[in-house]
């Protein structure tokens, strides 16, 4: 019993397909017969015009190519000195984890002939630095002071395992840093 009740919606189920895509098929096989015993024309828009190519000449090629480095060639710098690598073992100073374009020289003062500026921190803290002191997170320390300015020297990497010195300043007319060589 089980098994004739089974077998009977599968059998309808059948029978319903079947009834469903007889209709669809035979409509279909009609029109494609109807096709190939008289092909239609189609018209076609013409191809549109094509734009006449007009070379451009290069005259670049005496030019440093953008794909080199714009350092010069290693045998054309002369190397920085491992020798002035900074010493990362010290302990740093405060003003050392700012970046120097972050601190702002706001006055120098002299006690007993000896110079001192007045350097301001971005969170609004004011250091008095004297020469020897260090700033800036390119190992600056400082080297001069004037009525005016700060004179230092920062020592970078020069990216082929050297180290190179170069000389930075503080003003007071101008909060941004400047490069004085």
């Amino acid at each position: 019993m089980i098994k004739r009740c089974m077998a009977m919606p599968l059998g309808l189920s059948a029978l319903l397909l079947v009834g469903c895509s007889e209709p669809e098929l035979g409509t279909l096989e009609r029109e494609l017969k109807a096709l190939r015993t008289a092909p239609g024309r189609v018209e076609l828009a013409p191809l549109p015009e094509v734009p006449v190519y007009t070379p451009v000449a290069y005259d670049q090629s005496d030019r440093r190519s953008p794909f080199r480095s714009r350092l010069p060639a290693p045998e054309q710098v002369p190397d920085g000195s491992p020798e002035l690598a900074p010493n990362l073992d010290r302990p740093r100073e405060p003003l050392e984890a700012y970046p120097l374009d972050q601190l702002e020289l706001v006055g120098t003062l002299s006690v007993a002939n000896r110079p001192s500026a007045l350097v301001r921190a971005p969170d609004g803290e004011v250091h008095r630095l004297s020469s020897g002191d260090r700033l800036g997170t390119d190992y600056g320390r400082i080297i001069g002071i004037t009525a005016r300015s700060v004179q230092m020297v920062e020592v970078v990497n020069d990216g082929r395992g050297g180290w190179v010195e170069r000389t930075r300043q503080l003003t007071l007319d101008d909060d941004t840093t400047k490069q004085a060589g």
